[in-house]
């Protein structure tokens, strides 16, 4: 893809389970670029299947796939999305029938105002967005839940948090409220970047560290031909999460990135 100032190649893999206890699977992820993204409809609540595959609709309705996208674009896919995933909430006999989904992802930008291109981060929820550099897994976004506002406000730690009650409570979500409160982080999109964007299907069953082993593996698996021969990232990432027990959806994203400015050749690309 040509971009301000140069050139960018993007590899990925995804993979979406029901995993080993659900009936349905509620998520639906999107690995198209400029935008990679996962939505994970809200379990408990009428259509939680049919109000994710909206927000990644949505998306690519509006997110051309030619060009870098804006934060300003984004942010107002996701606006469309959470207008389009109230409209699919109505008033029953038993009451009201909500509709819901978090969201979490990936947006390669131009920020504008001489900036140039960077990786723009967002999410409403509890699904994820890590960034894998050098070695070093580190989540870039921050869980909208109920245990994350204890774990804030110092009165348990993030241990005890995998196992709270309230763990699956989240705070915020596309589709329950008329505005949506999204966060945003803008990264550097310069060298080789990657990232992985998951549900909570994947952190249930996997930690940071268990994580970080499967896409050392992977990286060691491609250093000398620059090509993965084995199951890709996302593959193992769920068949891992699956062998511990699979107790929820799994959706899993994995985005690479390689800018070259202009007048510099790329030479033997990582993402061939």
């Amino acid at each position: 893809m040509s971009v301000p100032g140069g050139s960018v190649r993007f590899r990925s893999s995804a993979r979406s389970d029901i995993g080993l206890k659900r009936a349905v699977n509620e998520d639906s992820l999107s690995a198209d670029a400029p935008v990679f993204l996962v939505a994970d409809g809200m379990g408990g609540h009428a259509r939680g299947d049919i109000a994710s595959r909206t927000t990644v609709d949505v998306f690519r309705e509006h997110i051309a796939d030619d060009a870098p996208s804006t934060p300003e674009r984004v942010l107002d896919a996701v606006h469309s999305s959470n207008d389009a995933v109230r409209d699919l909430s109505d008033e029953g006999d038993v009451g009201e029938m909500i509709a819901g989904t978090t969201l979490a992802g990936v947006a390669f930008v131009d920020a504008g105002a001489g900036e140039g291109c960077r990786w723009m981060v967002f999410n409403v929820g509890d699904s994820r967005v890590y960034s894998w550099q050098d070695g070093v897994l580190a989540q870039v976004s921050i869980d909208h839940s109920a245990v994350q506002e204890l774990v804030n406000a110092g009165l348990i730690d993030a241990e005890r948090a995998e196992t709270h009650p309230d763990r699956n409570v989240i705070t915020r979500a596309i589709g329950t409220d008329e505005y949506v409160d999204t966060d945003v982080w803008l990264l550097p999109a310069d060298g080789v970047r990657s990232f992985l964007i998951c549900s909570d299907g994947l952190t249930k069953e996997l930690d940071d560290r268990a994580i970080s082993e499967i896409l050392a593996g992977c990286d060691a698996a491609r250093d000398e031909s620059g090509t993965l021969d084995s199951d890709s990232p996302a593959d193992l990432l769920v068949a891992a999460a699956l062998d511990r027990g699979g107790r929820d959806n799994i959706s899993v994203v994995v985005v690479e990135s390689l800018f070259t400015p202009d007048g510099t050749s790329a030479g033997q690309s990582p993402l061939a």
